[in-house]
């Protein structure tokens, strides 16, 4: 009876989350008079405002330049804060203590205080409107390198004293034997830093205008506050289905390895 129970509660709550999804599929595939209810189905199903999105904005493209900024930025932060984290964890050098205390110390600092002197510095560099100004603030996290950096302080100190007896550099021992030991973290960072980025769209807004290099969030929210969309609630809808698909399916597949990556990653110590 407990068993039953839980489940029945874990099934509702659920649904209860899913549900807003769930609805927002089924509108984008209603004709624009029925959308308005409570209900998921209708006698009348069409690919109209899906249509109608592909014909107005250029989504492919935008596609591709989201793939391109957030693969760039995942690859990124995976390399140089696992890197720092190293350093931080197992290197020893004046100033460690106060670099790390530094970068606790960025991440209480709201991101929109930094939009404006980042913005200069782009405009400044002459990079605005290229994939650079997209990635560039994302090169690297604090997030990241104090998750690997916890992580690293616990990998066997035996194990890096082999290799450095074996001849191994720092960054040998980081790539061939560190990182095989730590896939959780790397998994845990590289699927964060990706959703993250994905989803990003104050930035993408402030120093990109060129259309074709606009990624999927900033060209989807463009298109429903713009008025492209012409205030027609069926188009909106299906644009921001377009835009969450991508990562829904990608969750799909690896949301084994995520589960498992963060059940056995943390911050520990």
């Amino acid at each position: 009876m407990k068993s039953i129970i839980k489940y029945t509660m874990l099934g509702l709550g659920a649904l209860l989350f899913a549900y807003p999804f769930l609805w927002m599929v089924a509108s984008s595939l209603k004709p624009e008079a029925e959308i308005g209810g409570f209900g998921l189905w209708s006698s009348h199903f069409t690919t109209y405002n899906y249509e109608q999105v592909l014909t107005r904005i250029p989504l492919g493209r935008a596609f591709l330049n989201s793939i391109i900024v957030s693969v760039s930025s995942t690859l990124s932060v995976v390399v140089f804060g696992s890197m720092v984290g190293y350093a931080l964890a197992r290197l020893r050098f004046t100033g460690r203590g106060i670099l790390y205390a530094v970068v606790l110390f960025t991440m209480t600092l709201p991101f929109q205080v930094t939009l404006i002197p980042q913005y200069i510095l782009m405009v400044k560099l002459g990079i605005t409107d290229t994939y650079l100004a997209l990635v560039a603030p994302t090169l690297m996290t604090a997030f990241s390198i104090i998750l690997f950096r916890q992580f690293f302080l616990y990998v066997p100190q035996a194990f890096i004293d082999a290799a450095r007896i074996d001849g191994c550099s720092e960054l040998r021992i980081l790539y061939r034997v560190i990182w095989p030991l730590s896939r959780p973290v790397v998994i845990t960072v590289s699927i964060l830093t990706f959703m993250s980025s994905w989803n990003e769209v104050l930035w993408p807004l402030i120093v990109v205008r060129n259309r074709l290099l606009m990624t999927m969030p900033q060209l989807v929210t463009i298109f429903t506050i713009g008025g492209e969309a012409e205030s027609l609630l069926g188009l909106k809808l299906a644009a921001a289905t377009l835009l969450a698909l991508p990562i829904i399916i990608a969750y799909s597949f690896l949301q084994r390895y995520f589960i498992e990556s963060m059940a056995s990653t943390g911050i520990k110590g």
